[in-house]
């Protein structure tokens, strides 16, 4: 349960992100942050959506899919910044990735988060947390995401057919889900077993043969966008206890410990 200064500390880094963000020249950013502990399979950031500075019930606004357990289905939800950044694991430790869209490259993205239709028609009926980004049967909250910025740049229309067509798109533009190394198809096969949030079906034989799934996740659709907006600017936040850290551009990843590095900026929460 988060302590009184816990929330205290973790306001303080959403109000130090949204400053950066208010600073940019950026209507539209994409927003990563730590969730569950995925460390053990060397990733960092697990949870991502789509920021706007105006139009929301808040300034950057935080449009995601999420998975509403008690329902057992999935959903679109706008959440405020600091909402999003509490919804890390750790809050002692953290880390907030954003990308910044020029506003020529933004826009697009804009009018289809915008488009409730067409964001909806994105939207699978199924959530898989470990989801093929190249099958229709599933989907998790950053393959949503990738989807949907194909659609907006890819000037895709609300459709059946949406996800097929953002699906073509992304395969036409080579992009490159993250590949996690599993190590053992037992632990595959038990997680698909007992966890309903988790199947095998939507991926290739060769793929489930080397206990290995190929998944969106943050840090490839930050890839995605690098790879077709030369302009995107990225930072990287990560905050302890003691101080926050902003570190600028597309360089090294910042410590896993937030241990101040070459470029990062301190700034002291304490």
């Amino acid at each position: 349960m988060l302590t009184v200064a816990d929330r205290d500390r973790l306001l303080r880094v959403a109000g130090l992100v949204r400053a950066e963000l208010d600073r940019s020249d950026a209507d539209v950013a994409i927003v990563s942050r730590t969730g569950l502990d995925l460390a053990r399979w060397g990733i960092r950031h697990s949870h991502a959506g789509v920021a706007a500075r105006a139009g929301g019930d808040t300034p950057w606004a935080v449009r995601q899919l999420y998975y509403a357990c008690d329902e057992g289905q999935p959903r679109l939800f706008d959440q405020g910044l600091a909402a999003f950044v509490f919804g890390a694991e750790q809050p002692l430790l953290g880390h907030v990735s954003v990308v910044l869209l020029p506003p020529a490259d933004g826009a697009p993205v804009l009018r289809a988060a915008r488009d409730n239709r067409l964001a909806l028609a994105l939207l699978a009926g199924r959530y898989s947390a470990n989801a093929f980004p190249f099958s229709t049967a599933y989907q998790n909250c950053n393959q949503w995401l990738a989807e949907l910025l194909a659609a907006g740049w890819a000037g895709l229309v609300p459709g059946p057919a949406a996800r097929a067509q953002a699906q073509g798109w992304l395969a036409g533009v080579r992009y490159e889900p993250t590949q996690v190394e599993v190590g053992w198809r037992l632990v595959m096969w038990a997680g698909a077993a007992f966890v309903p949030w988790i199947h095998n079906d939507d991926h290739p034989a060769d793929d489930l043969a080397a206990a290995r799934y190929r998944i969106s996740l943050p840090a490839a659709v930050e890839g995605l966008v690098r790879a077709q907006v030369p302009g995107a600017v990225r930072l990287q936040f990560c905050y302890t206890r003691e101080h926050l850290l902003v570190r600028r551009g597309w360089g090294e990843p910042q410590a896993a410990d937030c241990r101040p590095g070459p470029g990062d900026e301190t700034i002291t929460l304490q």
